[in-house]
């Protein structure tokens, strides 16, 4: 698929997801940014990105509100007219210990990583159906694309990610018929977490075979190449420097 002329909506714009949209709207596509509390940095991504000449939008959405969902898709395709590609990367990432976990915590978690992916997703097709087909592309992660829980402390936040491989698999057979590619990129050490000290940092590194941080631009190739293949679908792509092999 090439980007110009389409739409692609981006849940998430802080970090990667702004360096995402801003190089879709470089490729000519015209860009909507859902936001939860990152106001600033969706209205920033959305001006630059206007800049160029393209049109963005960015809208307030609380993503693990069902109705939410829904009303993000129909307000794109409402300002920008249709709808071609939807990026699931809203994600509630969270350290809690497992003693303290309770109902609230956990459904949370899955409401954000995984439930609002498919609500997104089920509220796209018909638009993405209406363009003749479509991309959709979620965001797991690197340690259940590995196959094993390795960090304490992330229960609801591993279940989801790997709820949400399922479901990438699940679409991309339900949809095939339609022209819809569904596919996942599994991020692995891309970016420092803010909380993480530099002990933290370096060990991260030295665990990962290449021996670095990768880096948005990694994450943002993975997905053009999945938006712009027309033969990859219920696929899994893990950016991780090869951290899975250890």
């Amino acid at each position: 698929m090439e980007l110009s002329n389409r739409v692609v909506l981006i849940t998430g714009p802080r970090r990667i997801g702004a360096v995402l949209a801003s190089e879709a709207g470089s490729r000519g596509a015209d860009v909507a940014l859902s936001f939860h509390r990152s106001r600033q940095e969706a209205e920033q991504a959305v001006s630059a990105i206007r800049a160029t000449g393209r049109r963005a939008i960015c809208v307030q959405a609380d993503l693990s509100n069902g109705p939410a969902c829904r009303l993000l898709i129909d307000e794109t395709v409402r300002q920008l007219g249709r709808l071609d590609v939807l990026v699931n990367m809203a994600s509630h990432y969270a350290a809690t210990p497992f003693d303290q976990l309770d109902e609230t915590l956990f459904d949370t978690g899955l409401a954000v990583d995984l439930k609002a992916a498919f609500l997104c997703s089920a509220a796209a097709v018909p638009h993405l159906r209406a363009a003749g087909g479509g991309r959709i592309i979620n965001v797991s992660d690197w340690l259940p694309a590995s196959g094993r829980a390795r960090y304490k402390n992330y229960l609801p936040y591993y279940v989801a990610k790997g709820g949400v491989i399922a479901l990438t698999e699940a679409l991309a057979l339900e949809l095939a018929g339609d022209q819809i590619l569904v596919n996942a990129v599994a991020p692995g050490p891309i970016l420092a977490p803010p909380d993480l000290d530099d002990e933290e940092i370096r060990a991260a590194e030295r665990a990962t075979p290449l021996g670095r941080w990768g880096g948005e631009s990694e994450i943002v190739k993975a997905v053009m190449f999945l938006i712009e293949s027309d033969f990859v679908t219920g696929e899994v792509l893990r950016v991780d420097g090869g951290r899975h092999l250890r």
